[in-house]
């Protein structure tokens, strides 16, 4: 089976982060950016280092950019880039496209010529480290939609012994404990009967509503 290849444009911090992301999981990844100082820092880490504009059609075409699995456009700082090059991108049949968004407006547009997926890492991680300042018990915190998330939470003493069926916590808060880690282990799907020990990570899915409401009630201490 052939290995996915990814093709990423914009070498700053985000583009950086995701060209050495990919390289260490080992999958062929083209570092693109007209910029040749940075292009020159990731020659040695990504598989392929481009020096070209990615605003011209015809720098893409010869790049061969419409044989890559997944193009990820993270060009920060020049808002009428991301756009130009998203077009070109879906012109060109690239069959998966992912841009860094700047704000809610580049997104809309963005959303409307065809990316496949926005993302808006400094405004993702800015709302997880607000998430996990506020509470104690919150390791870590993954959006899937404005009003419902992923979050892994610490039990506290208040849930030492207790089991799923004890705490109701689907009947009461509407949310569920889709698995729990313990250690180097994990409970995947656990059992109504399993009893939560202080120290587990509760994996939790629900509305954001709800996880609060479950954090506020039954894991602070």
């Amino acid at each position: 089976m052939k290995r996915k290849e990814f093709a990423v444009i914009g070498l700053g911090r985000f583009g950086g982060s995701m060209v050495q992301a990919l390289s260490d999981e080992g999958v062929e990844v083209l570092a693109i950016d007209n910029d040749e100082e940075k292009v020159n820092q990731f020659a040695s880490i990504a598989s392929h280092a481009v020096v070209g504009d990615t605003t011209d059609e015809a720098v893409l075409k010869s790049i061969g950019i419409r044989n890559f699995d997944h193009v990820i456009v993270a060009i920060g700082d020049n808002i009428q880039a991301s756009i130009l090059t998203t077009l070109i991108l879906k012109e060109l049949g690239v069959k998966h496209i992912t841009v860094k968004a700047t704000n809610d407006y580049h997104e809309k547009v963005l959303s409307r010529i065809g990316a496949d997926q926005v993302v808006h890492p400094e405004r993702d991680m800015g709302r997880r480290i607000a998430h996990n300042i506020v509470s104690n018990n919150v390791l870590d915190y993954l959006e899937l939609s404005d009003e419902h998330s992923i979050v892994e939470i610490v039990a506290s003493r208040r849930l030492d012994g207790n089991t799923l069926i004890d705490l109701d916590i689907r009947a009461k808060y509407g949310i569920n404990i889709v698995a729990i880690k313990r250690g180097r282990d994990i409970i995947v799907s656990p059992q109504a009967t399993d009893p939560i020990k202080q120290g587990d990570i509760l994996i939790v899915i629900g509305a954001d509503t709800d996880i609060t409401r479950f954090e506020k009630n039954v894991v602070e201490d």
